[in-house]
Parts: structure tokens; sequence; C-alpha cells
């Protein structure tokens, strides 16, 4: 989720543009934070901050309860446009899913270009931005549309995969959080194509042991083969097959 809820109250009360708006709980409760926008994350306001600390933080944001269902609705109409190009829509959440347009080439032309024009549609029928990664799996789908929000549109060629995580810090893979992060930084790996760990560094060192069993528990594309430790796709589509990620609204300030 990326400052949802937050985006819909920009775009229906443009007053709000330009403001700290932070959709949630509210300082006199015990709520937290649902979303917060660009402006309110300036000042360190980020989903699941108790709505206290929010308010320590950014005292002159803009705190709105969240309209769940007015969201479902929109989040209804959004998944509508999705099946326009392709029935395989898989949502991961209100605002954001997977699309599989494997096949669609003949009547809407390549992954790209579907993404592009999801793109258009999203922000011409409900004034809303979205941030779309094309690649050749769920997996690099994901951190591709994380990329470059607000407004991105990243794509991963097949033969260029490698090229595209090497650079990336391992935070950016999907499912690593803060706890699974503190453990590859313990692990000295803080970027993807850094050198993997050999099996023999690993089980040399009792604490290498340690961390190793704490991070597969925790993150199951990681696991051991004869060289190392590698970071693995659980499964891999055939050779031809696309994925599309797409994530909105991110913002509306970019459509005034």
């Amino acid at each position: 989720m990326d400052a949802f809820y937050a985006c819909f109250e920009e775009r229906d009360r443009p007053e709000l543009v330009g403001k700290p708006v932070i959709a949630g709980g509210t300082p006199e409760g015990r709520g937290v934070v649902a979303a917060a926008n660009y402006v309110a994350r300036k000042f360190g306001v980020h989903s699941a901050m108790p709505a206290v600390t929010a308010h320590r933080l950014c005292p002159r944001g803009i705190f709105l309860r969240p309209r769940m269902d007015y969201y479902a609705e929109v989040s209804d109409q959004i998944r509508g446009i999705f099946e326009k190009y392709t029935p395989l829509v898989e949502p991961l959440s209100l605002d954001e899913a997977f699309l599989d347009v494997t096949g669609c080439e003949r009547l809407f032309g390549p992954a790209e270009t579907i993404g592009r024009m999801i793109k258009q549609e999203i922000r011409e029928r409900l004034r809303l931005v979205a941030s779309v990664g094309v690649a050749p799996n769920k997996f690099l789908a994901k951190i591709a549309s994380d990329l470059k929000k607000p407004d991105g549109f990243v794509i991963v060629e097949p033969d260029r995969v490698q090229e595209f995580l090497d650079p990336l810090p391992v935070g950016r893979l999907w499912g690593v959080g803060k706890v699974t992060g503190q453990v590859f930084e313990k692990l000295g790996i803080h970027r993807i194509g850094q050198p993997h760990l050999s099996v023999g560094q690993v089980q040399s060192n009792a604490e290498m042991r340690r961390l190793v069993a704490e991070l597969q528990a925790a993150w199951q594309p990681v696991r051991f083969v004869v060289s190392g430790i590698y970071l693995i796709w659980r499964r891999e589509p055939p050779d031809d097959a696309f994925q599309v990620a797409a994530t909105v609204p991110l913002c509306t300030e970019e459509l005034r």
C-alpha cells in the first residue's frame, strides 16, 4: 500500500493537495496510520505508525478516517480496467495486482504497451497515477513496480535480469522486511549482486550458521545449493511469459 487512502482523499478534495494528509487513526485515539501522502512522509510519517507519534512528527498534518467501502468500490473499478486486458489478474491488495499478459499480444501488443495503456486509462478515467513494473515473473515485476514511485514505469527484460538486480539493496527484495534485512546486514550482504557466501564460510562459523538458519526460516526464497547461498525464484514461468505488477493510486498532484 502506497498512500492509497490518502491519495483518494486528495483526488476528491482538491484543497488537500500539497498538504500533509494522513489516513487512519486520529491523534486523540489509539489508532495507527493506514497511509500517508508524500508530503507527510517528508516529516517521517509512515504506515503502521501510531497516530499519536505521527501527530508529534507532523503537528499540522490533516488526519482523516479511511472510507473503506468507498476505497473498495474504486478498487473494483481499477480491477475492471485490468480485466479489459487480461483475465489473469491476481490481486495483492486493494491497490496492487499482478497481471499475466502472456498471449495478449495479438489484441493489445507487447507487455510494455499493455502496461502503458493501463497507466493511461487509470489516469484518464479515475484521475489517479499508477506505477507499473513489467518483468518475466511476479517477483521481479513487484520489485520493478516499487522502484520509481510515484508514476513509475520499469521494464525488466528477460536477458537483463541479473543486470537489473545486482546493484539493488537487498531490502528491495520482495518479502525482505526490517527484521530479515537486519539478518542480511549481519551476514555482510548489502546488495543483491554481492558475492554470495560459500558453504565453507557458513559452516566454519557458529554465528553465521545461526544467522543463515534464521534467514531461511524468515524468507523462503533463500536456500543452500552446492556452491553457497543464493537468492532464487521458487517458480519460474515459461520464457515467453510476462507479468505486469501495477500499484495504484500513488498521487494525484501531478495531474493538476
